[in-house]
């Protein structure tokens, strides 16, 4: 009889979206750092950044911060 390995193991991780200048949706993952795509379009955005996010767990080797996700604020300064 052959062992069935594990089943994968799922996670959830935040995601920033914001939209730049061009309008490109861009989406970022603050647990892994320099894990981000873009894409014209929320759907495609979305399927980009799980391919990005199984991208970047292969690479770090499933290690990523536990970070609680506690908002979004908008800071103003003087440039």
């Amino acid at each position: 009889m052959e062992f069935d390995p594990e089943p994968p193991m799922t996670r959830q991780f935040d995601v920033v979206v914001e939209r730049d200048t061009e309008g490109y949706f861009v989406a970022s993952v603050p647990a892994l750092p320099g894990c981000h795509t873009q894409a014209r379009s929320l759907d495609d955005l979305m399927a980009r950044i799980q391919e990005a996010i199984s991208l970047c767990l292969e690479v770090q080797g499933q290690s990523a911060d536990e970070l609680d996700f506690i908002g979004i604020q908008r800071v103003t300064v003087q440039a």
